[in-house]
């Protein structure tokens, strides 16, 4: 097999194993048809080579479709069984023919690629005879675009996003390119030659195979394919009103559905795919363009189609022309906020040509960077963000304000903290004392986070308490994340929260779906500040959904490492691992800093609850060392684990100096949440007075109600009143801790704690479980309850299979059920 066979076949297990059981059976005698499924270059051929390596055993005939031979009957079968030189005509006869002719040779793999081009004669009689070798060693394996009635089939689904990216790095282009990704459609051919070249050659299988399929359609199924592919809208009214004024018969259009180039959608006809749209595009001549152009502009309303005429116009339009360009990107940014990055890339290419004068190509680079932001390279978005404030500091200061912002956070996610201060320092230079209040929530946003990062939290507190404030005015989604920004920031978590609760409600009434992923981030981070684990895991959970579904990979990262972070305070090595192994590649290949770093700091939390400080101790020395995941931020966040592993491996001196400006940043907030954190770093130290700090850290978490941290400060306290000879102390301690570990499902953790109990001279035969269940084996028992697969639980829940097996044993145990359909039941 081809080194080009090995890429298409990325990602086919489960249409390898279809295809490896479908042999299997013929070489038992319960032969058949098996017609794979799928657009040119999807793998079906790779797949055929598959299956003539796994065949041994057979002897292999092979035909091909051939769109100039479609024409001359009997052509296929004459590949295929040239021993038949006397065929009937009769299609009954014909079927029993090869059928005899097919069993005669057992055991026979078959082999008949593009289906769809045979002459119609060929393709029945093999169907016929598909259907009737349950007798017999005989398997024969279509491919074909569309299904072969009566023979079974399976799908080759395009590839995944990962796989995607993964295959354009096999061939030297290790950074993802969205708009490769996205005119690829997971078509593995495609990605290798678009990898090669940028582009879909002439030259290309892919583009031969369309131009035969379209070649082989009548005029007015050609026309009705070229309509849909050069009017994303095109809707039956809009077609009909074309075809009568073209003379086109309308019952074309079931052909070209036949033949998989369009397809119904309501009462919209769409192209079957971004990537055969393009490529139709590409095979039709200019002037039959401009013609379709013209047609479709001719019947279409100008009020009620204005983005239709507009598109229409530009296509036409001989140079620039920025009154089109700025129309069609106002556009594009309502799509790209309605969470439709693939049409608002489509509008803001058709625009660039045309926009003329540094204010219209401003408003471009503004919307390439916010699109590049959330699905692209970090350090490629504060770049062409940068060049988009540029061009707008002296016509739109607001919007050069925006694209300096968008700058900043692409800057932190990629880990750059040297471009983020200069970005902060020149935003200043804009300062005006007559600034509206959104743009004094981004100039004081600019000036709080910038001295926060560099330490100088005194100076940070002023500006982020007027971020909030402001936040709390501005009815605007964005501006609500950044003041929930400024608010854990200055460690309040629960106006954190609020802020941030309130851009997804203020985002869902404004259809701006595309900011709800960012806003869902704070959500759930705040949530995990306040030891809301439960409500952290939905939070990030429908993240990580929503980012998915409207194609925000980065987006979809931030959400994993947060969900691998909640597992791992809890200490669940197992559910963290998975969701970093599925974070992995992305931080890599899209430069992601602040991902990254929060990868290692999850990855730290799990070494300290499994008690191996020196592997944790090593983690955050990776994270301090200047690797590319270094996060000013996330590594003062971290800092009690620090302490912790440095403490726990006698180095006092280095944990000291950390949590110096730790309990500096603690002080200025207020926040209970991190003073209880700081106290107890101070009693892991060893400080003096270790047993009040122990204390006041205990009453701290107590009034924040942070009760995962309150049983970890217990554990540690307790050991160090047992080694003082506090045994009952310790014990009273130890028995709370054990609680709180059980209900929040950190078994790590308690199992700590149960070692500890049993030194402190307490019998624990077996650890009590509370009747109700853990967050996340509540949401894997909804999950069964709606009827979702364990496979399906641990995909949703980025989990793996053997984690949702071990969590439903326990909630049957828990429940005292025996089965599913019991597990149902209680849901109901």
């Amino acid at each position: 097999m081809g080194a080009v066979d090995q890429v298409v076949l990325r990602g086919r297990d489960r249409e390898l194993t279809v295809l490896r059981r479908a042999l299997g059976e013929a070489r038992d005698g319960r032969g058949g048809g098996l017609v794979v499924l799928g657009e040119p270059g999807s793998g079906r051929t790779a797949l055929l080579a598959a299956a003539r390596a796994e065949a041994a055993g057979f002897g292999v005939r092979e035909a091909r479709g051939v769109a100039a031979e479609r024409h001359l009957a009997h052509c296929g079968l004459l590949q295929l069984l040239p021993e038949l030189t006397d065929l009937p005509a009769e299609p009954l006869a014909l079927g029993r023919a090869v059928h005899a002719a097919l069993t005669a040779a057992a055991p026979l793999l078959c082999l008949v690629d593009d289906a769809d081009l045979l002459d119609p004669e060929s393709r029945d009689a093999l169907a016929f005879a598909a259907r009737r070798l349950s007798g017999a060693s005989v398997l024969v394996v279509f491919t074909a675009g569309t299904p072969l009635d009566g023979v079974p089939a399976v799908w080759l689904e395009p590839l995944g996003a990962e796989d995607s990216a993964q295959v354009l790095a096999d061939h030297g282009v290790p950074e993802p390119v969205p708009d490769l990704l996205d005119l690829a459609s997971g078509n593995p051919l495609a990605l290798t030659e678009l990898a090669a070249e940028g582009r879909i050659p002439p030259h290309s299988r892919l583009r031969r195979a369309v131009r035969e399929r379209l070649a082989a359609l009548d005029r007015g199924a050609r026309e009705i394919a070229l309509m849909a592919a050069l009017d994303d809208w095109l809707d039956v009214d809009t077609l009909v009103r074309a075809t009568e004024r073209s003379g086109v018969d309308l019952r074309a259009l079931e052909e070209a559905r036949a033949a998989g180039f369009v397809r119904l959608d309501g009462d919209h006809v769409l192209t079957a795919g971004p990537l055969l749209q393009a490529l139709i595009r590409e095979e039709a001549p200019l002037a039959d363009r401009r013609a379709t152009h013209t047609l479709l502009l001719s019947v279409l309303d100008p009020d009620r189609h204005r983005l239709r005429c507009t598109w229409h116009r530009a296509a036409l339009a001989g140079g620039a022309d920025p009154r089109l360009a700025g129309e069609l990107l106002e556009s594009a940014s309502e799509f790209w906020l309605a969470g439709r990055p693939r049409r608002a890339r489509a509008l803001l290419r058709q625009a660039r040509p045309l926009a003329r004068g540094t204010s219209v190509r401003g408003v471009a680079d503004l919307l390439q960077g916010s699109l590049e932001m959330r699905e692209g390279m970090p350090a490629v978005a504060s770049q062409t963000l940068l060049v988009a404030a540029n061009q707008l500091a002296g016509s739109q200061r607001d919007h050069a304000l925006t694209a300096l912002m968008l700058a900043g956070e692409a800057s932190c996610l990629a880990g750059d903290y040297v471009r983020y201060h200069a970005i902060a320092d020149r935003a200043q230079q804009l300062r005006r004392p007559d600034d509206s209040p959104r743009t004094r929530l981004i100039l004081d946003h600019f000036a709080g986070m910038s001295d926060a990062f560099r330490g100088r939290h005194d100076r940070a507190a002023a500006p982020l308490r007027r971020v909030v404030g402001l936040g709390g005015v501005l009815d605007e989604p964005v501006a609500k994340i950044w003041a929930s920004q400024a608010a854990y920031t200055l460690g309040d978590a629960a106006r954190a929260h609020e802020l941030a609760v309130g851009a997804v409600t203020s985002a869902g009434s404004r259809g701006t779906t595309a900011v709800v992923p960012w806003a869902l981030v704070y959500v759930a981070v705040s949530e995990l500040l306040l030891d809301r684990h439960s409500a952290a895991l939905s939070s990030a959970l429908e993240g990580l959904r929503m980012a998915r579904a409207i194609g925000q990979p980065n987006s979809a990262v931030d959400h994993l490492t947060i969900l691998a972070l909640e597992a791992s305070l809890r200490g669940d090595r197992e559910t963290a691992q998975a969701r970093l192994d599925a974070a992995g590649h992305e931080v890599a290949t899209r430069g992601l800093g602040r991902p990254g770093a929060l990868s290692t700091w999850a990855s730290a939390c799990v070494d300290l609850a499994e008690d191996r400080p020196e592997d944790a101790l090593d983690r955050f020395r990776l994270m301090a060392a200047g690797t590319g995941r270094v996060h000013p931020g996330i590594r003062a966040m971290a800092t009690p684990h620090f302490v912790e592993a440095a403490a726990r491996c006698g180095q006092t001196v280095k944990a000291a100096k950390a949590l110096a400006p730790y309990e500096d940043w603690a002080r200025s907030t207020g926040s209970d949440v991190r003073m209880a954190l700081s106290h107890r770093c101070r009693a892991l130290l060893g400080d003096p007075d270790a047993d009040e700090h122990f204390e006041t850290a205990i009453e701290l978490h107590r009034a924040s109600q942070t009760a995962l941290e309150l049983a970890k400060t217990e554990l540690f306290y307790a050991h160090r009143l047992r080694r003082n000879r506090k045994a009952r102390a310790a014990r009273e301690l130890l028995r709370d801790a054990l609680k709180i570990f059980q209900r929040y499902d950190a078994p790590r953790w308690a199992e700590r704690t149960t070692a500890e109990l049993r030194a402190a001279g307490e019998s624990v035969p077996g650890c009590a479980r509370p009747a109700d269940l853990t967050p996340q084996q509540l949401q894997i028992a909804r999950l069964v309850a709606e009827g979702a697969t364990n496979r399906e639980i641990a995909a949703q829940l980025v989990i793996s299979h053997r984690t949702v097996d071990h969590h439903l044993r326990n909630i049957f145990a828990r429940l005292g059920i025996r089965s599913r359909v019991e597990l149902a039941a209680r849901f109901r």
